[in-house]
């Protein structure tokens, strides 16, 4: 089993943990809608991705 060799000091155990930090979601606007949505992704309002229709919007889901 791996034993560490000596003390890690709290500053070098906080400065390594630092870096887990809240990042804000990649938005951009739709090029079809103009609305806002994530990157990479089919746009909720239109169902278009990179120009071309993915998800038919017209359809209504039975529930």
């Amino acid at each position: 089993m791996a034993v560490p060799k000596g003390k890690i000091s709290k500053a070098r155990k906080n400065s390594r943990r630092a870096n887990w930090k809240l990042q804000l979601p990649a938005i951009g606007e739709c090029p079809q809608c103009h609305q806002m949505k994530l990157s990479h992704r089919v746009c909720k309002n239109c169902g278009y991705y990179n120009g071309v229709q993915v998800v038919n919007k017209d359809e209504k889901k039975d529930a």
